[in-house]
């Protein structure tokens, strides 16, 4: 049997070359939430002038010259987080700054930043290395640093990484981990049946950080005992939703997401450290880098701790669900960068 793919809301912006195409067979769909491409679930397309509903910031002159700074997002609320906290930093530097937060995948906003849609984003050391570099053995953080400078394509440049690091990890339901005696990726192999796992649609078809191709090249469990559900949030309620309703028996959820320890979610343990160091760092279109840009967002580098991360979720995400662009606010102030 081939590893099947159920669907809840799939989109576009999945890398067709990435793993092979037998890790996934479509077959069903099954509605969490009504399918629909990207753009229309944003409200408008976030590469338009209006940035998909977002608003551009505003304040300032352009500063040193640079014009408007486009910051964009991935559609996950961590990552517009800190998209707000670059683009609220630059603001109070006197810079210009258009939002076009939500955009969609890796392989989306990378293209974005290709053709001047957007100029900066935050991103995630390891996993962008891998997507430019699937042979690299870097370990460390400052291994990881370093490689994936030398491996960023000549038209695109890392800021200064954070301490502050998320990354990829696939958990299960306390009550499921303790009934199968699973604790680590290592388990897996030896399940007696077919793994029920949900998440973002490209991970079925990358080969590094959590995906599909990469638990089956690491830890050896075989593709046609993985059953894939895409989920369209990044790791977000839906998903927390699936796992905890019993809909997939593993689902990849970032390790910041405060979901993980309310529930009693089970983060799987990685002995052979298959996800690399996942620290924050801004990408940029190297021609849209200056010198007051960088010592703005630089400013939210030095400060920014993965403790500072889980705090932001959970009060995106808490009682309160409070927005991005607030949360983010707040912990500027409270650090007195602005």
């Amino acid at each position: 049997m081939a590893a099947t793919d159920h669907t809840l809301n799939p989109r576009a912006g999945a890398n067709p070359s990435a793993a092979p195409n037998r890790l996934v067979r479509r077959r069903a769909v099954i509605g969490l939430l009504a399918g629909a491409p990207l753009l229309a679930a944003c409200g408008g397309d976030p590469l338009s002038s209006d940035g998909g509903g977002q608003g551009s910031g505003g304040s300032g002159s352009g500063g040193d010259g640079g014009g408007t700074v486009r910051v964009g997002s991935a559609n996950f609320p961590e990552s517009e987080i800190i998209g707000e906290l670059y683009a609220q930093v630059l603001e109070a530097k006197g810079l210009t700054v258009e939002r076009k937060m939500q955009i969609g995948s890796r392989e989306v906003y990378l293209g974005a930043l290709k053709d001047g849609s957007i100029d900066l984003i935050g991103e995630y050391t390891g996993n962008l290395l891998a997507f430019y570099d699937k042979q690299a053995k870097a370990k460390t953080s400052e291994e990881v640093f370093a490689a994936l400078q030398k491996a960023l394509p000549d038209d695109l440049e890392v800021l200064a990484e954070a301490k502050a690091e998320n990354k990829d990890a696939w958990c299960a339901a306390g009550d499921w981990a303790k009934q199968h005696g699973i604790s680590s990726y290592a388990d897996l192999k030896d399940y007696d049946g077919t793994l029920r796992v949900g998440g973002p649609p490209e991970m079925s078809q990358r080969d590094y950080g959590a995906g599909l191709a990469r638990v089956e090249s690491v830890y050896g469990v075989p593709a046609d005992r993985m059953e894939f559900t895409p989920i369209s949030d990044g790791g977000g309620p839906l998903t927390v939703k699936a796992l905890k309703d019993g809909d997939v028996d593993l689902a990849n959820i970032f390790s910041t997401t405060p979901a993980i320890e309310e529930n009693g979610f089970v983060m799987l343990e990685d002995p052979e450290g298959m996800v690399t160091p996942q620290n924050i760092v801004p990408l940029m279109a190297k021609d849209r880098v200056t010198d007051q840009i960088r010592e703005a967002v630089e400013s939210v580098q030095k400060v920014l701790t993965t403790e500072d991360l889980m705090a932001m979720n959970a009060e995106n995400s808490g009682e309160q669900k409070k927005q991005p662009r607030e949360v983010a606010g707040e912990w500027l102030k409270e650090k007195g960068l602005v």
